[in-house]
Parts: structure tokens; sequence; C-alpha cells
């Protein structure tokens, strides 16, 4: 059930609260993502201290590996992963478009082979359900078509239609106790066809409604635009997750334009690259002018990282592979995201969200080559193939809804 308490009257942000069978989601939120049952060097004791109220898993890895019998032995995901709160599971729709030559479409799924051994699968609406029901996820993601961003209208068209009947075939589907189902809206940047996928899948009545088909490689003004063209057609009485976004700027940008909830592998993807996140844009702690820098990565900060530990330090875990640099800029990385979802929160809450937003604007210094969304799922261990030391030489690429 999601609770609507206030709405930002100068922009579409709000406040709200999701019920779920295991917690609360105070919204806006974002999810750490845990594609393979865990959220990459983080444990759940840190999740939580770091303000976590809910993760993302991914169905097509985990019924790859470790597979459902180990899933149904263990008694579902949380027990296998102690977590206790929330989860969300990705249907793995994505995953399986984006093994283009090895997957063939039919008009009740999708077959394709194991990015890993080659083995063959079917994924249709009764299998992604069935799967994230063995799961025994919190908030289940229907099964939908991601077309590339630049694929030719009548294949957009094809892919809508396909969405529309699987979403209607997957809410049919038999789901774990206290399970919530999200529809998926697709379209691109089509206004008629994010219009047409908006209203049928309102017209079933989901339990909360995502925007799909956002950052697969699109430039950002298209990525904000395909919100815009569906957020207009989403209940407002029912939670709008947007699938595998953003950056800082973006998502305090997206919750103005109406957005809930996010995901999205960068604050784990880049600490182990060597990167951290701060409110005024990203920095290098590999780089040289931070050898003999005590002071923390960010002034002000109270997450672990921050609080113990020095640049200089840090830098020298990275320079002899010590596996803590990794993990406490993930530590700090995610903590930032969680804080800035915790300020937009509290200026909701005092009605100087407008004032917030234009002064995080002001202040932030985007990285031109940082790219929100999850990784192709043909890179199990979440880093893509470009990936290099320093985030801001790493070459841009679409990433969305894969291994983290």
């Amino acid at each position: 059930m999601f609770e609507l308490f206030k709405t930002d009257p100068h922009s579409k942000a709000r406040l709200g609260r999701l019920t779920t069978a295991r917690g609360v989601i105070d919204t806006p939120m974002f999810m750490p993502v845990g594609t393979q049952g865990t959220v990459k060097t983080m444990d759940p004791r840190e999740l939580v201290e770091a303000g976590a109220q809910i993760i993302l898993s991914n169905t097509y890895h985990l019924c790859i590996r470790p597979g459902l019998e180990i899933l149904r032995a263990a008694g579902g995901l949380h027990r296998f992963m102690s977590w206790e709160r929330p989860i969300l599971t990705d249907s793995g729709g994505y995953q399986v478009f984006s093994l283009a030559k090895i997957r063939k479409i039919r008009a009740d799924g999708v077959e394709f082979r194991s990015h890993l051994d080659g083995s063959a699968f079917f994924l249709g609406p009764k299998e992604a359900m069935e799967i994230q029901k063995v799961l025994g996820s919190d908030i289940a993601m229907v099964l939908d078509e991601c077309p590339p961003h630049d694929c030719s209208p009548r294949l957009a068209q094809q892919a809508v239609h396909r969405t529309m009947r699987w979403a209607e075939q997957c809410r049919a589907q038999p789901r774990a106790e206290g399970q919530l189902v999200f529809g998926i809206v697709q379209g691109g940047i089509d206004p008629g066809l994010r219009e047409e996928c908006a209203k049928a899948l309102t017209s079933l009545d989901f339990d909360g409604y995502a925007i799909g088909g956002v950052s697969v490689g699109e430039p950002e003004a298209e990525m904000m635009k395909a919100v815009e063209l569906a957020e207009p057609h989403l209940p407002a009485s029912q939670a709008r997750y947007a699938m595998g976004l953003g950056t800082p700027a973006q998502i305090v940008e997206l919750v103005a334009r109406g957005v809930d909830l996010f995901d999205c592998v960068l604050p784990t993807r880049i600490a182990r690259n060597g990167a951290a996140f701060t409110r005024l844009g990203t920095l290098n702690i590999k780089a040289s002018y931070n050898k003999a820098n005590m002071g923390p990565i960010e002034e002000g900060c109270e997450c672990f990282a921050c609080r113990n530990f020095s640049r200089a330090y840090l830098r020298h875990l990275f320079n002899v592979e010590e596996i803590l640099a990794l993990r406490m800029l993930s530590v700090h990385n995610l903590h930032c995201y969680l804080q800035l979802m915790a300020d937009i929160r509290r200026h909701l809450q005092a009605g100087t969200f407008g004032a917030f937003r234009q002064q995080f604007a002001a202040q932030y210094v985007p990285s031109k080559n940082l790219r929100a969304g999850r990784a192709r799922s043909g890179d199990p261990d979440g880093s893509a193939s470009g990936d290099s030391p320093d985030p801001e030489t790493r070459p841009a690429g679409p990433e969305r809804r894969g291994p983290e």
C-alpha cells in the first residue's frame, strides 16, 4: 500500500510511504543493487547502518546461480542472504533481451541461452513470476520487453504491445504471500506509445508502476523526456519507480518529475574503480593529489569510512590492492545516496524542496562519463569491460538492469 503525504507545490515531487510485508519504505527512496543476492562488498549490517530500507535483486541471475532448488531449500532469498528488510526483484527481462545473439522471442516468452555455459532456458510471464514467488521478494516486477532506444517505430510498437500482453499474464499468476507486483511502462520517447502502455497497465490495477526503457544508452534529455511522458498517465495513489536510475543530480531532477523509487549500480561500481560521490560531484581517490591528504573523503560526512579513514590511507589501500578500499568507498557512496534521499524527504516535509533543488544543481558538477543504470547481463562481476580506474576517463555506454 502506498500513502501519499505531501506534494511539492512547485514541482511534481512527492513525499510518501510504501508499506510491504517486511516493512515500510519512506519515499523518495534509493534501492542499492544486489543483483546476485548481495550488494557488492557490503554486508547487511552496513546496509542498515547506511539507511537502506529496501534492496534490489535479479530474477535472471539468481535463477541461473544458485538456482531455484537451492533457493527453495534456503526458504527464499531473504533467509539465503540474511536480509530481513524488503527486496524488489527485477523480472530478468532486460537481461534476456540484451542477449540478442543467443535468444529468440516468441509470443509467449523468450528462448535464450545462459551467458555462463550456453545452457538453454525459457522465460515467459509464468516463469518470471514463478521464480519471483520462490525468491519471496516483497515487490516483483512483470516481464517486459525493453528494446534499444534507437529502434524503429515498428519494433518499439511491437515491444509495447508484447509488454502489455505479458503484464496481463503476469498479473494473473500466483504470487508469494504479501508479494506486491509492479507493472512496467515502455514506449521510449513516443508520446502515444507511453500513454497507450501506461493506460493498459493502470487498468490492470498493479500495486505500483515502473518507468522502463530508460538508461539504455539514450541521451539524458531523452531519458528525462521518457519519464515526463509516462508520469501523467500513472495514478497518484501508487508508487512510481524509474528503473536503473541514476546519478545524484539525475535523482534530484527525477524526484521533481514525480518519481518515488530508484536503483542504480553506480555507487558501488565507481567505488571499485576508486571514485567517490560527494555533494559537489565525483572525486578520484587514487589521484596523486590525495597522496598526503589526511582529510576524509568528504568533509562533514558521517559514514564509517569518513569518520575513520583518510583519503591518503584509502589511496594507499587501492595502490596495494587491498579489498578494504573497495568496501570503504562503497560504504561512503551508498551513504551519500541514501543521505541524499533523506535530505530530499526532509525538504519535502519542510516545503523547501524547490530551494534545495536549485542549490544542489548549482553546486553539483556531474561527470560527463558516468552513466546511470545497471550492467549488461553478460558481465557477471558487475563491471563493464571498458572500465578504467578513473571514472572521469571511463567510456560511457548503455547500462541498465544487469548484475552488480
